[in-house]
């Protein structure tokens, strides 16, 4: 951490992207710049709890994100009861850092606040499409990245848990989401005890597109990418070795083609449904 923050960026991007950038000496905002490439998702956590003063400069950070036309349509819900804990972690055994965090907090799209508005103002709210829920989900997405980036600054570790949509409505339930209110995805948080190792990322030059979007890129760069995930973060476990057998060289496409092989959250557009936003 002594090196000067444009090392830090371009050994961070070089690990992440396998590529090589130039970042000049005198960056403004380097040092964060730098604690921002280098983040990794954290499992182990040290048993200090968090203060409430630090808890809430972070949400207010988080919260004072980018928001569509200033609607606001984001919520933090932090679980502080151990019995809503002990359930949503027996709904997810696989992520035990669920137990072991000292906080446990759901994002979630929030369009109950806007339709409330128009409840008091007696007007009909005529928005009631699927732009309506993609807007607060998007706010609620915005805030839990700006909450993750806020909280790696502070020198705190973070786990975004999306397997959370897996039981949405039981989430929802526990939790008391009114009409309107979907969660996102959970998040651990507290002071790390250990990092994991950095994701890599597809290449800049497959992601980042100049005047038109290019496909031909990310074909180009598939394989490559499949070769630093290999070298760089094996695969701890292959995914339906039963079904699909094992594979010799098991890289990231192997993977997702077979972590997709099955439907997921095929019930989620039910209900959201049943929450009363409109998908069409």
């Amino acid at each position: 951490m002594n090196a000067p923050a444009s090392k830090r960026i371009a050994a961070a991007v070089l690990q992440r992207y396998g590529e090589t950038i130039t970042v000049p000496d005198d960056l403004r905002g380097g040092d964060a710049l730098a604690v921002m490439n280098e983040r990794s998702v954290c499992r182990r956590y040290r048993p200090e709890p968090l203060s409430s003063e630090l808890f809430r400069v972070l949400c207010a950070t988080a919260l004072a994100s980018p928001t569509k036309s200033d609607a606001q349509q984001a919520s933090i819900v932090r679980v502080t009861q151990p019995g809503d804990r002990a359930a949503i972690h027996a709904m997810l055994p696989d992520s035990p850092w669920i137990a072991g965090a000292p906080e446990f907090l759901v994002f979630c799209g929030d369009g109950s606040r806007f339709r409330r508005l128009f409840e008091r103002r007696g007007r009909a709210f005529t928005n009631e499409h699927l732009d309506a829920f993609f807007n607060a989900t998007v706010d609620g997405a915005i805030v839990l990245s700006t909450f993750v980036q806020a909280a790696g600054l502070a020198g705190l570790g973070t786990c975004p848990i999306s397997e959370l949509r897996n039981h949405a409505q039981a989430v929802s339930q526990l939790l008391g989401l009114p009409d309107w209110v979907v969660p996102i995805a959970g998040l651990t948080l507290g002071w790390p005890e250990a990092m994991e190792p950095f994701s890599p990322r597809f290449a800049l030059t497959a992601t980042v597109h100049e005047g038109r979007y290019d496909a031909t890129r990310m074909d180009e760069e598939l394989d490559a990418y499949d070769e630093r995930r290999i070298r760089d973060r094996p695969y701890r476990r292959q995914r339906q070795v039963e079904r699909f057998g094992s594979a010799e060289r098991y890289g990231w496409t192997e993977d997702k083609a077979r972590q997709y092989s099955d439907p997921q959250r095929a019930d989620f557009g039910a209900f959201v449904r049943g929450k009363r936003f409109r998908l069409d």
